[in-house]
């Protein structure tokens, strides 16, 4: 081979690597069915989390071991959601932005954000981040000071830089720590604050200039529909948070976000159903017209949000198919609503819940003696489940061929009664008193649930003496993986929730695992490091010796 050959050869090697364009909205739409590359939040727009990849099975996961480890620099709770394409691994810390080779896990570059540390003192709620996008060779994160960035994918060169706060007089109390979606063009953000007394928004931006395009007010303002179920101005601090990542249904062109809780908790001075708060809003992304919303606890006193992820699939419904999204929502119920009209088909609670006696017809929740005294008197309860919900953030997984939502729930309950409500700008907007409430008749604290979502019923349970705060992974190989507060990262049997394999990573898991392949074999990858609000305010004796420090970690077969 000439020497002219050789050039040419590289040259062409150089330009496809330095201007590789991906990936493209044909790879984020066919994310599901594509193994080696793993590039929409949730492993796919419907955010199931189910791999089809069988190689490693219930037969080959006791061979399961790491095939590499890469320091994260971070002492911080690690929850972000790792992507992966073209053989590179890209992660994202509260200020790293990450990418690792992902076959030996070596660095091949990293970019810091630099934060104003006084800033970061007055952010709502935990210094974190929940992952990025990735599309047209761009890596996009939000940061904890509004800030969203857009690296280039090859090398980490920033390309473009936005500010979500910059036309607001005061932001004090926001933050950025959701995980953005790419859909049908868009780059969709939204924001923390709900509950340091800030009025929450959902952002759209062009992902090649950074220019915003739309602004989505989940508290209307005067003039606006549903400002009316807001007395006096007390909209302008109502809350509203939008801080986990969408669900995307390319047919209907629809995406499914969730609201977070009113501000502040105590409802006494906001008497109305507070919208759009602990609702999902169906949106047009090129927009941000809201085309149908779904409210599931109207003048939420307990911090029970609307956040949780929202799974898209299709279920036969009394002989008919009807195209659903699916939440396991924080007040306790397993929701199934019509994705198309936002129309409520069921709902049954999954955990113990004392502050509904149930829902009507239209899903409303129908208020218990409990919740009325609390209301009556502001007086002492002890309500189920606790304000962490009776499944917090970390997304559960579907197997759609077993119509089965896999699920770590809570079990404990919150004491509260109401105080003096005062807005400090910074600090909690909170107007009650409230401490956990354990079960005094067993010792386990939450459990893995394998969910039938038409009837919220367990088909089998796996009890935790401390609950489970990672997301779940649902492999076609047999398998559930999840991780634990101690650390361990397990596998379980599909079908009957036996333990089948476990690695100790050293921190607590509270991330989001994911599974992908190259050249047939298949690989998981999770990030390790304890963090989050359990592990921060339970007081749970069994977290004590739990070091902090996260980890990246790939596992593959041994071969």
């Amino acid at each position: 081979m000439n020497a002219q050959l050789l050039s040419s050869l590289a040259l062409s090697l150089f330009f496809s690597i330095a201007f590789a364009q991906g990936p493209s909205t044909s790879e984020l739409l066919n994310d599901e069915n594509e193994s080696d590359n793993v590039v929409v939040y949730g492993m796919g727009y419907s955010q199931q989390r189910h791999s089809t990849l069988q190689k490693i099975n219930k037969k080959t996961v006791s061979s399961l071991a790491p095939k590499w480890i890469y320091s994260l620099d971070d002492d911080r709770g690690q929850q972000a959601f790792p992507m992966v394409y073209d053989g590179v691994i890209y992660f994202v810390t509260h200020d790293s932005t990450i990418a690792v080779d992902a076959l030996d896990g070596k660095q091949k570059w990293k970019q810091k954000i630099e934060y104003d540390k006084e800033a970061l003192k007055y952010t709502c709620c935990g210094v974190t981040n929940r992952g990025a996008a990735i599309y047209d060779n761009k890596i996009f994160r939000g940061g904890m000071d509004g800030k969203l960035y857009a690296y280039n994918m090859s090398d980490g060169e920033l390309l473009w830089q936005a500010d979500a706060f910059e036309d607001i007089e005061d932001w004090t109390g926001l933050a950025m720590n959701v995980a953005p979606l790419v859909a049908n063009g868009i780059l969709i953000s939204g924001v923390s604050g709900g509950d340091y007394g800030a009025r929450c928004f959902i952002d759209g931006w062009d992902p090649q200039t950074g220019k915003r395009i739309w602004r989505r007010y989940t508290i209307p303002g005067p003039g606006e529909v549903g400002n009316d179920t807001w007395p006096g101005d007390t909209w302008k601090r109502g809350g509203g948070s939008t801080w986990l990542t969408g669900s995307y249904d390319p047919e209907l062109d629809l995406v499914y976000w969730g609201v977070g809780n009113p501000g502040p908790y105590n409802p006494s001075v906001r008497v109305g159903d507070n919208l759009y708060t602990n609702s999902v809003l169906a949106i047009k992304p090129a927009s941000g017209e809201v085309i149908w919303h779904f409210q599931f606890s109207p003048n939420d006193p307990f911090d029970y949000d609307g956040n949780n992820e929202f799974i898209i699939t299709d279920l036969k419904i009394k002989g008919e198919t009807r195209k659903v999204i699916l939440q396991a929502s924080r007040n306790g119920f397993f929701y199934v609503i019509d994705r198309r009209n936002g129309e409520f088909i069921t709902a049954n609670e999954f955990v113990k819940v004392n502050w509904a006696e149930g829902l009507d017809a239209k899903g409303k929740p129908i208020e218990s003696s409990l919740l009325k005294k609390l209301r009556s008197t502001g007086e002492e309860v002890t309500v189920w489940p606790a304000g962490t919900g009776g499944k917090n953030w970390s997304p559960m997984a579907y197997d759609p061929s077993k119509q089965t939502a896999y699920v770590n729930t809570n079990h404990y309950g919150f004491t509260y009664k109401y105080t003096k409500v005062k807005y400090r700008p910074g600090l909690p907007y909170f107007g009650v008193k409230f401490d956990f409430s354990w079960d005094k008749d067993t010792p386990y604290r939450g459990y893995l649930k394998a969910i039938d979502p038409l009837t919220g019923k367990a088909r089998w349970k796996v009890p935790q003496l401390t609950p489970n705060y990672s997301a779940v992974l649902s492999t076609a190989g047999g398998l559930i993986f999840t991780g634990t507060h101690t650390g361990e990262f397990i596998a379980y049997d599909k079908d009957d929730g036996k333990e089948l394999w476990s690695f100790q990573t050293g921190s607590g898991i509270v991330g989001q695992p994911i599974s992908w392949s190259h050249e047939g074999k298949q690989y998981i990858t999770i990030a390790s490091g304890i963090g989050g609000l359990y592990s921060r305010f339970a007081g749970d004796e069994r977290l004590k010796n739990v070091p902090k420090g996260g980890n990246l970690i790939t596992f593959g077969l041994l071969q």
